[in-house]
Order: structure tokens, then sequence, then C-alpha cells
């Protein structure tokens, strides 16, 4: 479906405090003895919306619970939180854990949350001799005291959002052998100490929300069945060496919106199980050489919404299981060659909302790696051709979104290679309509692709603003051409160390458009070269008569050349219909004896040794 999502609105809610006692079968729930305030349904006693002073002190001797009852999960009390729709909050003025008498010893499941608990101590909890599940969340509890907790077999403990700043040493001890999730987001932890969390069972830990800004090594040791991690919206921009070593069994971590800086090995020691890896919306600008070395069992790697700007060789190697990889929302410009080599596994790469543009329009299959590769987001970048080299190798592709970006020209059997290809989405408004394009709307119409595709033309005036659908064949005509051709190649060269080097390309085109003039080396921007740029008109002519050509010259001009000149030089001409891409130029440069360092330095080797 091409159709976007529709989000879903959100409707107010409102949390209401329910005491449920559940009645014995066949007792007197019908008598009229229902405590006031509380209403009776059945074998149920709901005192829902009371305040702590209206709940009643006693229980009714008809519930009464005695061995008659037929089980333990028939007789459960709890203190409950329903969710109705579209009230204000109900608020509870409890202050401590209740006093549930001889009841408490089979409660299970405690839920306590939206009240004014400040405090959690052993003569509160002692009673609640079966307690599975505490949910203490939206109190007002400061802090967590050893020892605060009594041996209890708690499973489950919720202290999201509370006032807590600090957790003691050993305050955690008596939950060691039982504690599997522990939820301490939107409190107000500034630090965590060092094995702190001496829990072998525990297999969730949720800290998303607090003011954590570092983590020292070793401070979730002793978490060795941890399986999740959260730690996102804290303002991390440290994560030290060995920050996650001892969590042999972690399987996702996450720590997105954070303001981590780089991604290295050192803080991702330790982590040899980790599937996951949700690193969006920090200020990630660099990715080390090593950084996955501890890390080669990842099938998903989120690293949108950062400030990546280049993808080296090196950024992804070791990550052949990787499934997902997410790099939307940055700043990439530059992807080098093999830059996703070792991918073996990939099956969906997002690179949306880039700046992307040379990738696609001039590298010979920057994706030809990924031959699993399904589903390839390029939208919302600067690619403005497709080239028939653009997709090569992406035999099994099933999706590619090109849409949002000013694509001019697409070259004939650019996507032909995508057997596989089941959706291509595709809007622009700026195509040159010649004869070149002809083959795009019979294709699309061929495979299907109509419903994902919104293509119209920016150039000939005659056919500007029209669909490509609704333009006859007959009218794909190649009178001019708008869009720079090359037509001076700069020329591979050898030069003298110390002497001068000028590489000339020059191009053509019949629109006046303003042309802009770039050279690269090794596919890097010579953003401080000495460059100098010329024009002239020509007239040309033509089956439909003669045009008026400006003919475009560019030179670089390289002086004092070292051994770190050498290279391949490239020119990038472009105006508004586009960009061309000269073939690339190398250059060699010797020393004075008339041969290469690489050349000097061999036959040195050879005169020492045949001096020996």
């Amino acid at each position: 479906m091409c159709s976007p999502t529709q989000p879903r609105s959100s409707a107010g809610f409102v949390v209401v405090f329910l005491l449920v006692l559940t009645l014995q079968p066949g007792s007197g729930a019908n008598t009229g003895t229902c405590p006031p305030p509380c209403a009776c349904f059945g074998e149920l006693v709901d005192c829902s919306r009371m305040k702590r002073g209206q709940i009643p002190d006693t229980i009714p001797e008809w519930t009464d619970l005695r061995e008659e009852l037929p089980s333990l999960s028939y007789i459960l009390q709890t203190f409950l939180f329903t969710v109705v729709a579209h009230r204000k909050l109900n608020n509870n003025e409890l202050e401590a854990v209740p006093d549930l008498g001889p009841y408490a010893s089979n409660i299970t499941t405690l839920i306590l949350a939206n009240n004014r608990i400040t405090r959690i101590s052993v003569e509160q909890l002692g009673p609640f001799l079966a307690l599975e599940t505490l949910d203490l969340s939206n109190n007002n509890i400061v802090d967590i005291k050893a020892n605060s907790f009594p041996a209890l077999p708690l499973k489950n403990l919720f202290l999201n959002n509370n006032r807590i700043s600090s957790l003691e040493t050993g305050c955690f001890t008596n939950l060691s052998s039982s504690l599997q999730v522990l939820r301490l987001n939107r409190n107000r932890l500034s630090t965590i100490p060092a094995k702190i969390f001496q829990l072998p069972n525990l297999q969730h830990l949720e800290l998303s929300r607090n003011r954590v800004r570092r983590v020292e090594g070793l401070t979730f040791h002793g978490l060795h069945a941890l399986r999740s991690l959260k730690i996102q919206r804290n303002g991390l921009n440290r994560l030290m060496d060995g920050a996650f070593w001892g969590l042999s069994n972690m399987e996702v971590l996450q720590l997105d919106y954070n303001n981590l800086t780089e991604v290295s090995k050192g803080w991702l020691y330790g982590l040899l199980t980790l599937q996951q890896l949700h690193l969006g919306h920090n200020a990630i600008s660099r990715i080390r050489p090593d950084a996955w070395e501890f890390c080669q069992k990842l099938s998903e790697l989120n690293l949108s919404s950062n400030h990546l700007s280049r993808l080296e060789e090196s950024s992804f190697v070791g990550l052949s299981l990787l499934d997902e990889l997410h790099l939307g929302n940055n700043r990439v410009s530059f992807i080098a060659d093999g830059a996703f080599r070792g991918l073996s596994n990939l099956q969906m790469l997002d690179l949306q909302n880039n700046e992307i543009s040379w990738t696609i329009e001039d590298m010979n299959g920057p994706f030809s790696a990924l031959d699993k590769l399904k589903k390839l987001f390029l939208q919302g970048n600067q690619i403005r051709s497709v080239t028939k080299k653009s997709f090569s190798g992406l035999d099994a592709l099933q999706h590619l979104d090109l849409s949002n970006n000013a694509i001019m020209s697409i070259q004939a059997n650019a996507f032909s290679q995508m057997k596989n290809l089941q959706e291509l989405r595709l809007n622009t408004s700026s195509l040159l309509c010649d004869c070149q394009l002809k083959w795009l709307p019979v294709w699309v119409a061929e495979q299907t692709f109509l419903p994902c595709v919104n293509a119209s033309c920016a150039h000939p005036q005659m056919l500007k603003g029209r669909s490509v659908f609704a333009v006859n064949q007959d009218e794909f005509v190649c009178d001019d051409f708008p869009k720079p051709q090359i037509t001076v190649q700069p020329e591979t060269q050898s030069a003298l160390k110390g002497t001068n080097v000028t590489f000339v390309c020059s191009a053509a085109s019949s629109s006046d458009s303003p042309m802009t003039f770039a050279w690269k080396k090794d596919n890097e921007a010579l953003n401080d070269a000495e460059i100098h740029n010329q024009a002239h008109l020509r007239v040309q002519g033509g089956a439909g008569g003669e045009t008026e050509v400006t003919e475009y010259t560019t030179t670089l001009q390289l002086r004092n050349v070292e051994f770190s000149s050498e290279g391949k030089y490239q020119c990038v001409i472009s105006n508004h219909f586009g960009s061309s891409y000269s073939t690339k130029a190398r250059l060699t440069v010797n020393s004075k004896y008339g041969m290469g360092k690489k050349t000097a330095v061999w036959h040195l080797s050879l005169y020492t040794r045949s001096l020996k």
C-alpha cells in the first residue's frame, strides 16, 4: 500500500483506585450489610474512587476467607488501578503501604501507584509473604535504603516516576534470589553505583528518564541473567570502557535520546550476545574502525538521528549477522567503496533523510555486496540522477523508496536487474522528459508500480508539469541537452615531485542555467584547490536546426606536487538539470630519479641486497 499510515489519536484517561474483596461463595453478599460507602456487586465489594480516609477499616464478616474457598487464585486480594477513558485523575492519599491484616500473606500482586507513599520499609512489606509483583509507581519515594525490602519472592518491582535520587548499597539484597524485572524510569538518579545491582536472576532493567551522564566500568556487574537494559533520555555523554562488562546474556540495549558522540569497542566490551543496539537520537559522529569487535551477533543496529556524515570502509566490519541497519536522519554524504562489504545477511537498510547524491549518481554498484537486501529506503536525499549501475547487485530487493528526491534523469534499465522488486516509490516533478526517458512510463505500467509512482516533467517547456504517464511516446524527443555533457575528460598523468600539474575537464549544455564546478580526489571534495573556470558560446547544427550551446572548461592546478598528491582526480559539472561526472584520472608522482615513491623504495632494497 502506498497511502501513508494514519496516526492514532490519543484519548484522555483516568487512573482509579479500586479495592476489590473477593467473597466466599454463598455468603450473605445480598443481605444489605455492604460496608458504606462501598458498593457491592454479587461477590465483590467495590471501594473505587475512595480516598484513604473513606476505605472501611474492617472487612465484613461475610467476606470470611476460610478453607472452603476453592483456590488461592479465587481469594486473591489486591489494590488495582483501572483505566477509564475521558476522566480526570482520581487522587488517592495513601501515605504508606496499607495494613491488610491476615489477608496480606495471600496477596501475590499489590499495585499502589499514584499515591503519596514516601518510603519503603521491611515493617510495611513484611506481611506480604507471597508477593510477586509490587507497583509503587507515581509516589513520593526519594531513596531506597539498605534492606528496605524484606526477603520476599518478588519477581516484578515497579518504581517508575518517583523522586528517587540515591540507591544505597545492599538495597536490593533481599530480592536477589527472585527479582526478574526492575523499573526505575522517571526518577532523579544522577549516578549508578558500581555493582549496586547484585541480582543474578534479573532479566529486564529500566533506567530511562533519569539524570545519569556517565556510566563507569563494572556498573552492571552482577546482572548475569540480564537480557534487556534501557537507559534512554538521560543525557548520557560518556560510557567508560567496560561499562556493560559482565552482561554476558544481554540481548537488547537501548541508549536512545542521549548525548553520546562515538561508538567504540571499549564501552561495548563484553556484550558478546547482544542482538539489538538502539543508539538513535544521540550526537554520534564517529564509528571507530574496530567498534564491533565484541558485538558480532548483532541483528539490529539503530543509528538514526545522529551526526554521521561519513560511512567508511571500516564502519560495519564484523557485523555479518546484521539483519537491519537504521541510518536515517543523519548527514551522510560520503559512502566509501566497500562500506557495506561484509553485511552479507542484511535485509533492511534505511538511509532516508541524509545528503546522499554522488553515491547513487556516480558510484559503480554501491550496494552490490548486499545480495540479500530486501528493503532499501533512500527517500529525502539529494539524488538527482539514477544510472543503470546505481542498484546493481541487488537481486533480492523487493522494496525501493526514492521519494522526496528531486530526480531529473533515470537511465534505461536502472531497475531492470532487480527481478524481485515488488514496490517502487518515486515522486518527482523535476524530470527531463527527453528521448532517454520514454522507457520509464512503459516499464512502470508493466510492473504495476503506478500507484506508488508520481512523476512529472520539468523540461522541455512544452511538457512542463505534465505527468510522464500522460505524455505520448513520440513527444519524448532529444532536441537539446540541458544537463551538462562531458566533452573533454581529465587525463591520467605522471609528474616529478615538486613540479606543477594541470587537469582539464570540459562540458557542454544547451541550457543557460548557472553552472557549478567541483573537483574531487579519491571521492573527497577539494574545497581549497586552485580552480579556474571559463565558458564560451558556440552554435551547433542538428536535425531540428541550429542550437546555441555553451561550452564550459574547468582547470585544476596542483603546484609543487608531493607523493601525497597521488590519487584519482575527477571533475563534477552541475546545473539545474543535474550533475555530470568525469572519468577518474590518476596522478603518479615520481622522484627526480624518475621513479615513484614505492618504486624508489623497491630499487633501494635491491641495491642494498646487491651490496651484501
